[in-house]
């Protein structure tokens, strides 16, 4: 996120960290709480912050769509490191029928 700068008629200037999609809005100023018009004060700080505060900013951004994983690698059932799939019970004959291992067949459909 940039760091663009506002001026409040009463208080002054002020800089405030805000998203790309709100750059024209008008910021509330920190102390008197009016709000304060954007001035162009210079190039928006992008390349000003250090690494350690643009990954605070982007886990601070993050969504509730992309939730955080506990573990590393993939997700669950990835399917690629998982080892491979597991048999099921399900066996098939030689003319195509299907059975189903140390199961009771009545109970396939229900």
């Amino acid at each position: 996120m940039p760091l663009y700068d506002y001026s409040c008629p009463v208080c002054g200037e002020f800089s405030v960290m805000r998203p790309l999609a709100a750059w024209r809005d008008p910021a509330a100023c920190p102390e008197c709480g009016g709000d304060a018009p954007r001035i162009i004060g210079g190039a928006p700080a992008l390349g000003a912050l250090s690494s350690a505060v643009n990954r605070a900013h982007a886990m601070n951004e993050r969504n509730a769509h992309e939730p955080r994983s506990s573990r590393g690698g993939h997700g669950m059932n990835c399917g690629c490191c998982g080892g491979g799939k597991l048999p099921g019970k399900t066996r098939k004959t030689a003319d195509g029928g299907k059975t189903f291992a140390n199961s009771r067949p009545w109970m396939i459909s229900h």
